[in-house]
């Protein structure tokens, strides 16, 4: 039987329990230190960008993301863009949608906990890639935060969604297939829905946003009709091996789709495989 003082040891443990899974924070002058060493992989990986050394960059966005701190989801945001980037440069479909969607998260968790969040002015390089990365960290060991900080944050949130959205539909495109092309579909509605949509994209832009929401439809109705049909035969093959020992298959049943739902029923239609 525990003690009370025993008692109060495993209280206090459980306690300490619970605080480990909330969010942990480094102290303002150490999580200004580890911005400052991420900024600075992430300053040698903009210039390998624009030098095309996409691979090369990638590592480098890697250390910028190892040092941060993981609770800094705007700057890593910034960061999961710039490496979307340079997958979409290497034609690497896969891996771009994977970070620009870790982009779009972190993004979400961003606005979700804003009101808890001191604003931070990050990037200002508004280039193929984004610039700077400013933690709440270091704008506490620095100068006063200006009144409309908070405006300007949520100008940038604004400003990497876009980025991550246009990077992430590229990619989802490229890749092809019915879900991928249907994603890319969200992804432009998104786009053209933006708030911010006239000031944030360019002419180039909202035409790429234009016309791929007037080409991918037909695309991807294509793409459904293909899988549909190779999923009918996958299960045909299957059921016909099914049903052989009872001298039937798949062509004693016919598979009647309704035009309400979309959905299909199975009647039997008789007959029996030849033998």
């Amino acid at each position: 039987m525990a003690t009370k003082d025993e008692g109060t040891r495993i209280a206090g443990a459980d306690d300490d329990m619970g605080q480990q899974h909330q969010e942990e924070r480094f102290p303002p002058e150490e999580e200004a230190s580890m911005v400052a060493d991420s900024n600075a992989h992430k300053a040698e990986a903009n210039s390998l960008f624009g030098s095309g050394k996409y691979d090369i960059a990638i590592n480098k966005y890697d250390e910028a993301l190892a040092v941060l701190p993981n609770y800094l989801d705007y700057e890593l945001a910034v960061l999961r863009s710039n490496i979307a980037a340079c997958h979409l440069k290497l034609e690497e479909w896969k891996e771009a949608v994977t970070n620009a969607t870790a982009a779009l998260d972190a993004l979400d968790k961003v606005e979700s906990s804003n009101s808890k969040q001191e604003p931070s002015s990050s990037s200002t390089q508004d280039q193929e890639v984004e610039g700077e990365i400013v933690s709440s960290g270091a704008k506490e060991a620095g100068p006063a935060i200006v009144d409309d900080a908070e405006q300007k944050r949520q100008d940038d949130i604004s400003r990497i969604r876009a980025k991550a959205l246009m990077r992430r539909a590229r990619a989802r495109s490229e890749l092809g297939g019915w879900s991928n092309l249907e994603g890319a579909i969200e992804d432009y509605k998104r786009l053209s829905s933006l708030p911010t949509y006239d000031s944030l994209m360019s002419t180039a832009d909202k035409k790429i946003i234009s016309a791929q929401l007037r080409l991918l439809p037909p695309r991807a109705k294509a793409a459904q009709d293909k899988e549909t049909a190779e999923m009918w035969a996958k299960l045909k093959d299957l059921g016909n091996g099914i049903l052989k020992p009872f001298g039937l298959s798949t062509d004693s049943f016919n598979m009647v789709k309704d035009e309400k739902t979309g959905a299909y029923s199975m009647n039997f239609a008789g007959g029996s495989e030849s033998k």
